[in-house]
């Protein structure tokens, strides 16, 4: 039986990237990141959206300091 990528909530993904739950929001917010799911009332993430994230925002974090 095949089975897609695991999804984990916003709180993993957020341990899992080494940010804080808020962090996650925020890209959620900022159109960064998109949940792939939902349980009740819980977005759930593919950890590979939320490096990808992660790797994007830290990318454009250190373009934005050498500009400055």
């Amino acid at each position: 039986m095949p089975s897609g990528p695991a999804l984990v909530t916003g709180a993993a993904a957020a341990a899992e990237a080494g940010v804080a739950p808020a962090t996650v929001r925020k890209w959620v917010q900022l159109g960064h990141l998109a949940a792939a799911g939902r349980q009740g009332r819980t977005h759930l993430f593919r950890l590979e959206d939320v490096f990808a994230a992660e790797r994007a925002t830290r990318v454009r974090g250190r373009r934005h300091a050498r500009l400055n």
